[in-house]
C-alpha cells in the first residue's frame, strides 16, 4: 500500500538519530538493509548459487515437459502426415498407372481402328475395281459382239452390193454397147466382159 510522505510524517512518531518512523518501516517492512538498496537482486552475487539452483531445475522440467509431452505429440502429428503423405503419393502413382494403362489402351485401339479402317478401304477399293473390271469386261463383250455382228452386216452388205455391182456394170454395159454400136449384144457376152475387166 502507497503512503504519501506527508501522511507517514504526521503518522509517525520521531526516532531518534533523525530518521522518521517511515523510513524505519520501509527497511524493516521489507527486510532489505537500507544500503542494499542499490544492487537489483537477481545481479546480486549473494543470490547467484540460489539462482542456478531454480536455473537447473527449471530446465530439467522443462526438458522432461518437452520429451514426456511435447516431442510425443509432435512425433505424432510428423508420422501422421508422413503416413498421409506416402498415401497421396501412392494414390497418385496409382492413377497414373491407371492414366497410362487408359492412353496405352486408347493408343491400342486407336491403331487397331486404323488397322480396320485400312483394310475395309482396301477392300473396298478391290471389289470396286472388280466389279468395274467385270463391268468393263462386260461391255468390251457386248461392244465385240455388236463389232462382230456389225461386220458380219457389212460383209453382207459388201456381197450383196459386188453382187448388184456386177448386174449394173452387165445393165451399163449392155446399155452402153446398145448406145454405141447400136445393136444388141447377149447377157452372156456381156457378163464375160465385165468379169474380165472386174476388179
Amino acid at each position: 500500500m502507497f503512503v504519501t510522505s506527508a501522511f507517514a510524517q504526521e503518522s509517525a512518531p520521531a526516532v531518534e538519530g533523525g530518521h522518521t518512523g517511515t523510513e524505519a518501516d520501509t527497511h524493516s517492512g521489507t527486510g532489505v538493509p537500507a544500503e542494499a538498496h542499490g544492487v537489483f537482486p537477481p545481479f546480486d552475487p549473494a543470490t547467484f548459487p540460489s539462482q542456478l539452483l531454480w536455473l537447473a531445475i527449471t530446465f530439467g522440467l522443462f526438458y522432461l515437459f518437452l520429451k514426456k509431452v511435447v516431442m510425443p505429440r509432435v512425433g505424432g502429428i510428423i508420422d501422421v502426415r508422413n503416413d498421409r503423405i506416402t498415401q497421396d503419393l501412392d494414390h497418385a502413382a496409382r492413377l497414373k498407372g491407371e492414366a497410362d494403362a487408359a492412353v496405352a489402351a486408347y493408343e491400342q485401339e486407336l491403331a487397331e481402328a486404323k488397322t480396320k479402317a485400312n483394310a475395309i478401304g482396301q477392300q473396298a477399293n478391290d471389289s470396286a475395281k472388280a466389279e468395274v473390271e467385270a463391268a468393263r469386261k462386260k461391255v468390251e463383250a457386248a461392244l465385240d459382239q455388236k463389232l462382230g455382228e456389225a461386220e458380219a452386216r457389212i460383209s453382207s452388205i459388201k456381197a450383196n452390193a459386188m453382187k448388184e455391182v456386177g448386174t449394173i456394170a452387165e445393165d451399163t454395159a449392155s446399155a452402153i454397147v446398145e448406145a454405141l454400136v447400136g445393136g444388141k449384144a447377149s447377157k452372156a457376152e456381156v457378163a464375160a466382159a465385165v468379169k474380165s475387166v472386174a476388179w
